[in-house]
């Protein structure tokens, strides 16, 4: 028996670990810190979040209270959720570009630093600022 039987992981058990690290990430949390929080280690925290390893009913109400989001939040954009063909919509791209974007180091910093300006008019010229520099003057 080759690779065959290499058992891979679940999509919806992946699609939750990684909404966990997006939230994880966005609280600006580590793996470690959660880990205490749950009682377990950091290394069982990655399993959680590539989806090696599934997240109980109990540890996942359990995270979303650390992580101050509803236990729905790790099923939002699940893969099959609707029991329809696959989703292939411009909005559903662009929030795929967003948790992707969010994920990264500096959309991290970028979105925690937008966040705290109040002021709106600063807000909308960061955004044409931003635009600017990427090359795209549409609004």
């Amino acid at each position: 028996m080759v690779e065959e039987n290499k058992k891979k992981p679940n999509p919806i058990d992946t699609h939750v670990g990684s909404r966990i690290r997006l939230r994880r990430n966005m609280l600006g949390m580590s793996q470690e810190k959660l880990g205490e929080n749950l009682g377990i280690t950091f290394q069982q925290i990655q399993k959680y979040e590539k989806g090696t390893n599934r997240v109980g009913a109990s540890r996942l109400q359990a995270i979303a209270s650390i992580l101050s989001v509803p236990v729905a939040f790790f099923f939002e954009d699940a893969p099959g959720q609707d029991g329809g063909p696959p989703r292939g919509f411009a909005e559903d791209s662009a929030m795929a570009l967003a948790a992707e974007f969010c994920s990264t180091p500096e959309g991290l910093q970028l979105n925690r630093a937008f966040v705290k300006v109040a002021d709106p008019k600063v807000r909308r010229r960061i955004i044409d600022l931003v635009k600017s520099l990427a090359g795209d003057e549409a609004n």
